[in-house]
C-alpha cells in the first residue's frame, strides 16, 4: 500500500475501534414496514418514509408515464437547458402546498440548505445556529464565510443572549431545524419568531421532518405553529414523507430568485430527472386532496406509544 494511503487505513481502523464505522445495509424489497436487508426480513424502524409513499402506486404511475414522455435524464443543468416544465409545475406546486411566494428545487434536501445558506449569508454577516442543526446548515455556514455563532439546543433566551452580546454585523441570520432529526423535538418556533424579529434577523427553518407530519395535511412546522409570514425561508426535503429525492426552498420571489443565480448546487448540478419530478408532483397531490396519510400516521404514533408504554411500565416513554 502506498505510504500516502496508509493514514486511511489507520483512520478507518480507529472509526471500527470506537464503534463509529458505518456498516451499509443492502435493501433488496420495495420500501415498506417490512423489507429485505442484508437477506433478511426485518422489520424496518429507521426509515424516512413516514407516509409510505415510496412504494405507492399512483407516485409510480406518474413515474413511468414521465419516462415514457421524456425520457430518464434532463441532461443539463437548470440554467443549461435543464429545466423542464414539470420542474416549473412542480416548485409552483410546492410554492402553493408551502404557503409561499414561489419556491426553488435542489437535487437534495442536503443541497437545499447547504445552497441556501451559503448564497443568503457571506463575510461580515452573522449566522445564530442551533447547536443541534443538521450537518447540511452547518455546512452551508461554513461555506458562506459568514460568522457562526451557536446557541443552546432549543432555547430562545439564550438565542435571545448571544444576539445581545454580538456585536455590529452587516446582516443577521437565524437558523434551525423545525424538527430535529436524532430526538425527534420540535424547535419553539413561535419564541425564535420573536427572537428575529425583534432583532431584525432573516429566519431560516430546515422543514425537512417536519412536512408530512406536522401542519394542516403535513404542510410542515410553520403552518403548525400558524406562522406564515413570519418564517422568511422554508427549506424541505423530497426524499422523506414525499417519498422520492429532491430538495426545495420556499420563500418570497426574491429569494428564490436570488437563488437560482447565487445557489451553487442549483446552477452546478444536473437538473432532477422526469420520473422523479414527476412522483414528486403525485405526492403533492395525494397530500393537497386528503389529510387521511398524515392522519393514520399520528393514530399509528400514539398506538405505539401507549403499547410501549404498557409492555414497559415507563410512563416517560416517547
Amino acid at each position: 500500500m502506498a505510504v500516502q494511503l496508509r493514514w486511511i487505513t489507520d483512520e478507518l481502523e480507529s472509526l471500527r475501534q470506537q464503534g463509529l464505522y458505518i456498516n451499509l445495509r443492502t435493501i433488496s424489497s420495495p420500501q415498506g414496514p417490512w423489507i429485505v436487508a442484508d437477506g433478511r426480513s426485518v422489520l424496518n424502524f429507521c426509515t424516512n418514509n413516514y407516509l409510505g409513499l415510496a412504494n405507492h402506486p399512483y407516485l409510480k404511475q406518474a413515474a413511468k408515464k414521465a419516462i415514457d414522455e421524456l425520457g430518464v435524464g434532463p441532461e443539463g443543468t437548470r440554467t443549461n437547458a435543464g429545466t423542464l416544465a414539470l420542474h416549473v409545475e412542480l416548485e409552483k406546486r410546492l410554492a402553493h402546498f408551502k404557503a409561499a411566494e414561489a419556491a426553488v428545487l435542489f437535487q437534495s434536501g442536503y443541497n437545499a440548505n447547504v445552497g441556501t445558506v451559503a448564497a443568503l449569508a457571506g463575510e461580515g454577516d452573522v449566522i445564530f445556529s442551533d447547536r443541534l442543526n443538521h450537518a447540511s446548515i452547518i455546512d452551508g455556514a461554513r461555506l458562506s464565510r459568514a460568522k457562526v455563532v451557536p446557541y443552546e439546543h432549543n432555547d430562545p433566551q439564550a438565542l435571545e443572549d448571544v444576539v445581545r452580546k454580538e456585536p455590529l454585523y452587516r446582516r443577521g441570520f437565524l437558523v434551525t431545524d423545525g424538527v430535529f432529526s436524532m430526538d425527534g423535538d420540535i424547535a419553539p418556533l413561535p419564541a425564535l419568531a420573536d427572537v428575529a424579529s425583534r432583532h431584525d434577523l432573516l429566519l431560516i427553518v430546515d422543514d425537512a421532518h417536519g412536512e408530512g407530519v406536522l401542519g394542516h395535511g403535513g404542510r410542515g412546522v410553520v403552518d403548525h405553529f400558524g406562522l406564515h409570514g413570519k418564517v422568511d425561508v422554508e427549506v424541505g426535503t423530497l426524499s422523506k414523507a414525499f417519498g422520492v429525492v429532491g430538495g426545495y426552498t420556499a420563500a418570497r420571489k426574491e429569494i428564490v430568485e436570488w437563488l437560482k443565480q447565487r445557489g451553487r448546487p442549483f446552477v452546478f448540478s444536473s437538473a432532477l430527472t422526469p420520473a422523479d419530478t414527476a412522483a414528486c408532483i403525485a405526492a403533492v397531490d395525494i397530500l393537497e386532496t386528503s389529510t387521511d396519510l398524515v392522519d393514520r400516521l399520528w393514530e399509528n404514533t400514539r398506538y405505539f406509544r401507549g403499547e410501549m408504554r404498557r409492555l414497559s411500565g415507563w410512563t416517560e416513554f416517547c
